[in-house]
C-alpha cells in the first residue's frame, strides 16, 4: 500500500465519515442542533474539496497508483452514503428515503458494473462522463446544504436549494445509470454468447 500525500488525504476523508455521524449523537449539552449543523456541513465539504485535491496532487505529483484510483472512489461513496443515511435518520428526515434509495443503490450497481466490465478488459467503456460528473456535483453541492439546514441572512434557504439539487441528483443518477447501462449492453450479450451453452 503505497502511502503519499494524495493517499493520506483519501484516508482523512473516510476517517471524516463517522466523525461526521457523531457530531448527531454527542449530548445536547455539548452542541446546539446549529452548531451540529455546521460542523457536519463543514465535515462534508472539506471531504469534497480533499476529493478534487488528492486526485489534483496524484497528477501533480506523479504520485498515482492502483491502490489510490481503488481508494478515492470507494471514500467518495461511503462518505455520500453516510451523508445521505443521517439525512434520513434526522428528526424531521431532511430527505425522502427514495432519493437515498436511488443514489446509494446506483452507486452499488455502477461499482458492480465497472469491476465486470474491467474483468472483461472493457473498463473504459463504462468510465466517468459529463452526465455522471454534473450528478455528482449535483449532490456534493446539495448534500451540505441539506446537512446545514438554517436559514442565511433571514432570506437563503439552503434547505429548499438542496432539496432541489438532491431531486436533481436522484434524476441524474437514474438517466446516468440507464446510459451506463447502455453501454455495458453489448459486452454483456457478448460474454453471454460464449459462455456454457
Amino acid at each position: 500500500m503505497p502511502f503519499n500525500l494524495p493517499n493520506a488525504l483519501t484516508w482523512l476523508r473516510i476517517i471524516a465519515i463517522p466523525l461526521l455521524v457523531a457530531v448527531f449523537y454527542v449530548p445536547a449539552q455539548w452542541l446546539t442542533l446549529h452548531e451540529r449543523n455546521l460542523i457536519a456541513t463543514v465535515l462534508f465539504a472539506a471531504a469534497a474539496v480533499t476529493d478534487w485535491l488528492d486526485g489534483y496532487l496524484a497528477r501533480r505529483l506523479n504520485q498515482m497508483s492502483a491502490f489510490g484510483a481503488f481508494l478515492d472512489p470507494v471514500a467518495d461513496k461511503l462518505m455520500v452514503a453516510a451523508a445521505l443515511i443521517v439525512l434520513l435518520w434526522l428528526q424531521p428526515p431532511r430527505l425522502d428515503a427514495i432519493v437515498a434509495i436511488v443514489i446509494i443503490g446506483r452507486e452499488i450497481a455502477i461499482s458492480a458494473l465497472r469491476e465486470w466490465m474491467a474483468k472483461l478488459g472493457q473498463g473504459r467503456s463504462v468510465a466517468v462522463n459529463l452526465l455522471g460528473k454534473i450528478k455528482t456535483a449535483s449532490q456534493l453541492i446539495a448534500i451540505p446544504m441539506l446537512l446545514y439546514h438554517d436559514r442565511i441572512g433571514g432570506w437563503f434557504d439552503p434547505f429548499v436549494i438542496g432539496t432541489w439539487l438532491i431531486y436533481l441528483a436522484a434524476a441524474l443518477t437514474i438517466v446516468s445509470m440507464l446510459y451506463y447501462l447502455k453501454l455495458a449492453r453489448p459486452h454483456a450479450v457478448g460474454a453471454g454468447r460464449q459462455g456454457p451453452a
